[in-house]
């Protein structure tokens, strides 16, 4: 293993960031562990993590995180693992623009403007590691999660052209892609389409009724699940490796598609992807 580095980590309050803090502390790394609720925050903190509250819709939030950030390291930020998003299911014509913005701020402009207020503090100490949490939905979309596809396809844009204007510099950029993880992300999926999906007047109503069923399934809803630790394994290496991989494929179903998607003629591959 490399020596030991700060990194900061979003979205630690359950599922892969979390697994991933407890993992990179019992490895000898300083973790500072960010959460969007108090409660959270605290919580970790009692399980001895240096912990902050961090709300990547909340441009306030995020300043006032990363000050804390700095203070707490010393100035010295090693690594930025961004974890923290949220997937919001619907059609897209039941999405409405509010709905698709709120998506879009957790995901990507949050995760965007963290990202630029740490990259100044790797340019000054002259290293550092950038890991973005992204999704085999980064790679191909599938019906129903437009927002969450939207959000991951615009991600994987950002991440590819920030790796490339950091090249020559000892910054690293690396984008992880999970397929199907064992985590609350349905849960809180399925919370969301409540609240924002007005599924009774719906031209898709019909489908929603399955894909509600499919959101309340506890445990694996489909095939290849990993745990949370999957990922973070890839997160390990992307952290300590002397030469960290562009992407990590997780699970089976994204080591498919993205073979499918290399070698298929388009109209095939969405005639595969409407039947997941």
């Amino acid at each position: 293993m490399n020596s030991s580095k700060t990194i900061l980590i979003t979205g630690c309050s359950t599922g892969i960031g979390y697994t991933t803090a407890v993992e990179l502390k019992k490895r000898g790394h300083t973790v500072i562990a960010s959460a969007r609720k108090q409660e959270d925050v605290f919580r970790l903190q009692q399980e001895g993590f240096t912990a902050i509250q961090l709300d990547l819709a909340d441009s306030d939030s995020i300043q006032q995180a990363v000050n804390s950030a700095i203070k707490l390291s010393d100035g010295k930020i090693d690594a930025l693992f961004n974890n923290g998003a949220f997937g919001q299911p619907g059609a897209v014509e039941d999405l409405s623009r509010d709905v698709l913005r709120f998506q879009f701020e957790t995901n990507l402009f949050g995760t965007h403007e963290l990202t630029n207020l740490i990259i100044p503090l790797m340019r000054k100490q002259g290293h550092g590691r950038i890991i973005y949490n992204s999704s085999v939905l980064g790679l191909v979309a599938m019906r129903y999660r437009g927002a969450y596809n939207a959000s991951k396809f615009a991600l994987e844009g950002l991440a590819d052209t920030l790796r490339l204007e950091l090249y020559g510099t000892d910054i690293h950029i690396s984008l992880i892609e999970p397929g199907p993880i064992l985590t609350e992300f349905r849960k809180n999926s399925l919370a969301l389409y409540k609240k924002n999906i007005d599924a009774t007047h719906s031209y898709h109503k019909e489908i929603y009724q399955t894909m509600e069923a499919r959101l309340q399934k506890e445990g694996a809803a489909v095939p290849f699940t990993l745990p949370a630790s999957a990922v973070t394994k890839k997160v390990i290496h992307a952290l300590e490796a002397r030469r960290p991989k562009v992407r990590y494929y997780v699970t089976f179903p994204t080591y498919l598609f993205g073979f499918l998607k290399r070698i298929l003629p388009l109209p095939w591959l969405d005639a595969l992807l409407r039947k997941v």
